[in-house]
């Protein structure tokens, strides 16, 4: 008993000896940020079917026959199942308070992904002539973001460094390895991606190009601890 009361005591010893050395060390906390930009290569286009009546199962026929015409249109343009999902699918009745009756309000809606931004026009032409009268979005994206997320991390650590070395410098010392580095991004998502530019669209979707991509920041920002020489 006495023995593993006196490990126990050593042990605590030990940890609040390597907790002091460690409050002791001179340190120098700076916050490096990083970005690529880049133009999207990729658009995620949001369209939906809606209708509203009386009677909701001609209402759901009725988006079931606009949702197969836009499937067939999606498949004719040579863009692979793998990049269409149905994002979700509502029917909801509603009371009118000024005719005292109820109606139906049927909603369908689906995500395409084209990789190649140059089938956007057709598409969107084509996706209004199937039927479909909602576009809820459009979202643009790289196809190799991860590796450009990979050199915003770089940047953003050379940023640190160089900001820490700047303060050192002033005070005649040199920083040392660094201790500790987190990354910091919102909504708890590596990276956060920021467009300067968004799409133009007319409302009869007629003539010209409709689509301005602009640029892409994808940003990183860290947190990272040196010890101070």
């Amino acid at each position: 008993m006495k023995k593993t009361t006196f490990l126990l005591l050593t042990l605590i010893a030990m940890t609040m000896t390597i907790t002091a050395q460690q409050n002791s060390m001179n340190t120098v906390d700076v916050t490096g940020q990083g970005k690529v930009t880049v133009t999207p290569d990729e658009v995620t286009v949001k369209v939906r079917a809606e209708n509203t009546g009386t009677n909701a199962k001609e209402l759901k026929q009725q988006n079931d026959r606009i949702i197969s015409n836009v499937i067939q249109t999606i498949k004719d343009l040579g863009i692979a199942d793998k990049y269409v999902s149905t994002d979700f699918v509502r029917l909801s009745k509603n009371y009118e308070y000024n005719t005292k009756t109820y109606n139906y309000s049927a909603n369908q809606a689906i995500s395409i992904k084209v990789t190649d931004i140059k089938t956007y026009e057709p598409l969107m032409n084509a996706l209004l002539e199937s039927g479909i009268n909602r576009i809820d979005g459009v979202q643009f994206s790289a196809s190799n973001r991860d590796d450009l997320l990979s050199q915003a991390r770089k940047n953003a650590v050379k940023n640190a460094k160089m900001k820490a070395e700047e303060y050192a410098g002033a005070l005649g010392q040199k920083i040392g390895k660094a201790i500790s580095i987190s990354e910091f991004s919102q909504h708890n998502t590596p990276g956060t991606v920021m467009y300067r530019s968004a799409m133009s669209m007319d409302s009869e979707m007629s003539g010209g190009q409709t689509l301005a991509p602009g640029e892409m920041d994808i940003a990183v920002t860290v947190n990272v601890r040196f010890l101070l020489d």
